[in-house]
């Protein structure tokens, strides 16, 4: 009778200790701002892996654009899921609107939501 308890409670203990995993997304959240702190629609921005880094991230390159709130959203978990044994990449971030161009740099983690704000130029 000991053991069948025992062996119920081994089970329990690990069912719920495998669905405590984190399930969030990784998400790089990217503001294109103007020199005069507007926030810019429309702007695209283009993300790419940082080969030269320490440690070197896997290629890696998405574009999008931002929304009516000056604002986009990469979802990073294709990257995370690509290169399974990666926990975290760093990105250069380009930015183009109209003639204006602007560039930054994020460290994007598994499970966790990067924010960057990108200036443009006058």
């Amino acid at each position: 009778m000991k053991k069948a308890l025992l062996g119920i409670l081994l089970l329990s203990v690990t069912i719920i200790a495998g669905s405590c995993k984190s399930k969030d997304p990784a998400i790089l959240k990217v503001f294109v701002r103007s020199s005069s702190n507007q926030l810019m629609n429309g702007a695209r921005v283009v993300i790419i892996g940082d080969q030269q880094s320490n440690p070197a991230t896997m290629p890696y390159t998405d574009t999008s654009y931002t929304n009516s709130s000056g604002f986009t959203t990469v979802n990073m978990d294709d990257y995370f899921n690509t290169y399974a044994d990666q926990t975290t990449g760093y990105f250069d971030i380009l930015v183009k609107q109209n003639t204006k161009n602007a560039s930054g740099y994020s460290r994007c983690r598994v499970h966790t939501t990067s924010v960057e704000t990108i200036f443009l130029p006058n």
